[in-house]
This record gives C-alpha cells, structure tokens and sequence, in this order.
C-alpha cells in the first residue's frame, strides 16, 4: 500500500472540516462510521473536552464513532451534538434497543483571540464537518480546527505567528499510523530532526523568553489536540497508553509543551485489523505525531495580523 501521509491512511477512517474563514475559527470531525476502540490522554492544565470519561478503561463502552477537534474554547463543544446529528442520521451509534447513540467525544482550542470571539463553532458547523467527511487526503494549514490556531504566545498576540492544522502517517510492515492535530500552543514548534525553530514566537525563543521575563495574560489562549489512528487491535487500555506515548511527539516537536495554559489532548482509535505491540505502537505514534505538528506550522498561512509560513 502506497501511503498519502495522511491519518486516512488507515481504513476506515475519514476527516472532515468546516470553518468560518473571516471569524478565524472552525472544527475537524475525524470520524469511524464503524465505530473504533478509543483513548484519550489530557497532558495540558487547561483543557475543555466532552464524553472524555467515558473513555476511561473502567467504562462500559470501548468504541466510539467520532472524535471532534474544534475551536471556540468551551462554547466550540456544541460542534459535537450536530456531528451526533449527523451520525443519527446515518443509522450509526451504540445500541441502546429503541435508539442508536453515537459517541463523540471532543476537546476544544482556544481561538478567540484571533478573528471574531463571538461566533464559535456550532452544532451546525459541526455537521457540515461530519457530512464532508471523506477517506481523501484532507486539507491541511488554515482549516477546521486550524482556522484560528497560532503560536508563539508568551509575549502576547502581537509577537505570535499563525499556526494551523497538520497530518502524517507510516507504516511498519501491515501495521499503519496516523495522526492529525491542530497546533495552537503557547511555545514554539520546532523541528525535531534538526532541533531549529520554525514557527512561534518572533523575537528569539519562548524558552528564552521564560528565563527572564513572567508570562502575560494573553497566554492563556492556547492548547494543541491531536488524535492517532491506527490499524492495531487494542483495548481501551491499550489505545489509553498509546495516546500518553503520543504526547511525547508534542513535546519533541513544541517547545514547552503541556503547560499550565495549554489544555493539550490526544485521543487514540484502533479500527482492530493488525496484531501489534502497544509500545511499537505508541513509540511511533510519538513520531508521526511529531511530523504531523510540524506539517500544521510549514502549512499556515498568514491571517489575522499574523504571519505564516505558506504566506
């Protein structure tokens, strides 16, 4: 199989965006029409999310249908009841006898400070993700919940670059992996086979910055969500500590990441087709993680007064 670089590479799962290009806002819907066994791991101090409990192992349902990344900070939540709609609608859910529920679990970015704050991402924007979802190559940099993203904020918005949303995969003989995430952290990303900046803040480095000077206000906009997906058969508990071994791809590739002003959140789905070791698994979603946050900074472009890499 010839990869595209993309999450949906692996079968059976397909993305789709939506977003409000002049508020600067929008949300992914990363769905499993077949449903695929979920977990989650919030690294970050600031973090909103939906149905993320329900994916603790102890919890009585293992799959999940969709998986929502959206802007909007905690208003943005609402983009997951209209991708519930959207899935009603195609007779995909749990099932409960006398109606299919689908589960969505979803984790929000803080957007607001870039564009308009006062339109977020709604259930209807959420359904027009879902029904545009598709198994193509999907759009990277200023898109979905990448609409809004930037980086670099420590200084506060005047000294950040715009950031957006990213995608890679591999593949280890039959085993396949994938991730896609929208890069809207408060530090800087930075290349991690070269360890050189190339997106965040504009004057010298976050890191820099931290020795000497307090962090503003305007920081707290921030938090970068991923999600993995791969063709391995996992429990709840294994696709769990796949999600933890991916976040270490955040911290290779975004300099600092997981603190107190970012919410960061990565899920992981198994579609179940390959028999595969959970540490090859997660060791290798920390790279395609990786990869995938750099791809979301070389593809933003410039918007709202601030400056991208794609121009």
């Amino acid at each position: 199989m010839t990869l595209k670089n993309a999450i949906t590479d692996v079968r059976g799962v397909e993305v789709g965006h939506a977003q409000d290009e002049d508020a600067l806002t929008g949300c992914t819907v990363i769905l499993c029409r077949q449903g695929a066994v979920a977990g989650v791991d919030v690294r970050g101090s600031a973090p909103g999310t939906r149905e993320t409990d329900l994916l603790d192992p102890v919890n009585l349902v293992d799959k999940v249908h969709a998986v929502v990344l959206t802007g909007g900070s905690a208003y943005g939540l609402d983009a997951a009841s209209g991708v519930m709609r959207y899935l009603e609608e195609q007779d995909i859910g749990y099932d409960m006898g006398t109606v299919k529920v689908p589960i969505v679990p979803a984790a929000v970015l803080y957007d607001l400070g870039l564009g308009r704050a006062d339109i977020r991402p709604d259930a209807a924007m959420g359904y027009r993700a879902a029904a545009s979802a598709s198994s193509a190559v999907p759009l990277d940099g200023n898109v979905g919940a990448g609409t809004g993203a930037s980086v670099g904020k420590l200084r506060g918005m005047e000294f950040a670059m715009k950031a957006g949303i990213g995608t890679a995969s591999m593949d280890i003989g039959e085993l396949i992996i994938g991730a896609i995430v929208a890069v809207n952290a408060i530090g800087d990303v930075v290349d991690p086979t070269t360890g050189v900046k190339i997106a965040g803040l504009r004057s010298g480095t976050t890191l820099e910055w931290m020795k000497n000077n307090r962090a503003d206000s305007a920081v707290q906009s921030n938090t970068t969500l991923g999600v993995i997906a791969t063709n391995a058969k996992l429990t709840k508990a294994q696709a769990t500590k796949v999600a933890q071994m991916a976040q270490d791809g955040l911290a290779q590739a975004i300099r600092p990441a997981h603190t107190m002003f970012d919410g960061d959140t990565i899920f992981t789905l198994a579609t179940g087709e390959v028999d595969a070791d959970t540490s090859l698994v997660g060791a290798f979603a920390a790279e395609v993680m990786a990869q995938a946050v750099v791809w979301a900074a070389r593809m933003a472009k410039s918007a709202g007064g601030l400056p991208g890499l794609n121009q």
